[in-house]
């Protein structure tokens, strides 16, 4: 019998609803094939909002357990990104920060990378994020080499995503690594997704005018 597999998804006030609802649209898809259950995490049970600032549209989404009750084992640990990334999400740092030694792998999507530099786990490894935010985040992680002209950078077990749909493309690369080129294909095509599978191919570096920032520690 297929194990099942588990995924774990953060969600705090202000995420961005892409970079959450694209990864997860994916495990929706590929749950009709194999057994997956998902937790989504907060600091409480309360609907989580998407919104940041007043007037804005914005959706909510219910959490399921807790940072205190979730467990810290996942297959994979989800990190959205959005404007909440500056609030308060010191709560999350810890969790990510105490989960991260027993979880398989960790994604973060956009400006999500703030919280896995925040707790330490890009110390030592290249990464990349939101190149919107790129001058913005890089500081939080002088010990990491942050890749400016990448959709998508996997060092070992710690998956980074630049700015929201990449979070998509990501997470159908860790899906190949899991189940195998075939199942990411047939979950893109169900999806209609036109996929990038060249995780170096990302034209937003030279939009935005950002080159690779060296470790300075």
């Amino acid at each position: 019998m297929t194990a099942k597999l588990c995924i774990g998804a953060l969600v705090f006030p202000g995420f961005q609803s892409l970079d959450l609802f694209g990864p997860l649209d994916i495990f929706n898809t590929l749950s009709l094939k194999h057994p997956i259950e998902l937790s989504v995490i907060s600091t409480s049970l309360d609907p989580v909002s998407t919104q940041w600032k007043e007037g804005q549209v914005a959706q909510s989404i219910v959490p399921t357990c807790t940072l205190e009750d979730a467990r810290t084992d996942y297959d994979l640990l989800i990190v959205p990104g959005g404007f909440g990334t500056t609030k308060d999400v010191d709560p999350y740092v810890d969790y990510i920060k105490r989960a991260y030694p027993t979880t398989g792998s960790v994604l973060s999507v956009c400006t999500g990378t703030r919280l896995f530099a925040r707790a330490g786990i890009l110390d030592g490894r290249r990464a990349t994020t939101n190149k919107n935010a790129f001058n913005d985040v890089t500081p939080l992680g002088p010990k990491t080499h942050w890749v400016a002209k990448a959709r998508w950078v996997k060092d070992g077990n710690v998956w980074t995503a630049a700015g929201i749909t990449a979070g998509i493309d990501a997470t159908l690369a860790w899906v190949e690594d899991k189940y195998g080129a075939q199942q990411a294909t047939d979950a893109a095509n169900w999806l209609e997704y036109k996929r990038t599978s060249d995780p170096d191919d990302d034209p937003f570096a030279a939009v935005r005018g950002i080159e690779d920032v060296l470790p300075t520690e």
